[in-house]
């Protein structure tokens, strides 16, 4: 459990220490792929609480989210149609689902056992 926490720390730190600009026309490259490691690590989270964590489903959900996100993208650009929005709302889509599967989890495993026994 530490470890992640330390590597998240650790990559936070780089992030903040290092300069590194990314120019304006990988924008949108960037942003679906920012979403698609979000989508991984929020979908990783809800796999561990639920007992159903999967490594190696994380490392090739990551891999192919953001190679098909990438691909869309692309295509959209040589296609001259912001394609990389399908990426966009499907990955959001998925991060508030994931995200309110955690936050249940977290309110009936922590919180309420907490009030019962007062």
């Amino acid at each position: 459990m530490w470890l992640p926490l330390l590597g998240l720390i650790a990559g936070m730190f780089m992030g903040y220490a290092l300069s590194i600009t990314i120019p304006i026309q990988y924008a949108k490259y960037m942003s679906v792929a920012v979403l698609a490691a979000l989508d991984s690590v929020f979908g990783a989270l809800r796999g561990y609480l639920e007992d159903k964590f999967d490594a190696v489903i994380l490392i090739t959900g990551l891999f192919t989210n953001a190679i098909l996100a990438a691909l869309l993208a692309y295509i959209g650009d040589r296609l001259g149609v912001d394609l990389f929005l399908a990426a966009v709302f499907a990955f959001g889509v998925r991060i508030f689902q994931n995200l309110a599967v955690i936050r249940r989890y977290v309110i009936d495993r922590i919180v309420r056992p907490r009030s019962k026994k007062t």
